[in-house]
């Protein structure tokens, strides 16, 4: 039986990597929440500490209202869980 992702130690980087990107573009959770429309602090809350998923437009709204790019969020993951390399996947897609 597969162990749920929210279980796997790529989804601890994840959340690693969202606190991150949220700390250095906003003070705290309340001025990023005051960004995502009808979203409130505790709603950032729960996304940083993992009881609250994020499906990938709200990935996206995450990144932009902390002025990174989805690909480029979605690249540092990649490199992170790969062990500090990038991900061959992405690097063909970033070719074509």
């Amino acid at each position: 039986m597969t162990r749920k992702s929210i279980y796997k130690p790529e989804y601890k980087v994840l959340l690693r990597l969202l606190r991150e990107m949220r700390t250095k573009a906003h003070p705290n959770q309340a001025s990023l929440a005051a960004l995502l429309k009808g979203r409130k602090q505790p709603y950032i809350s729960d996304v940083e500490r993992g009881s609250r998923r994020l499906d990938l437009l709200q990935l996206r709204e995450f990144c932009m209202a902390c002025d990174q790019d989805l690909v480029g969020f979605v690249r540092k993951f990649e490199e992170e869980i790969a062990g500090g390399t990038s991900a061959p996947r992405l690097q063909k897609a970033a070719d074509h």
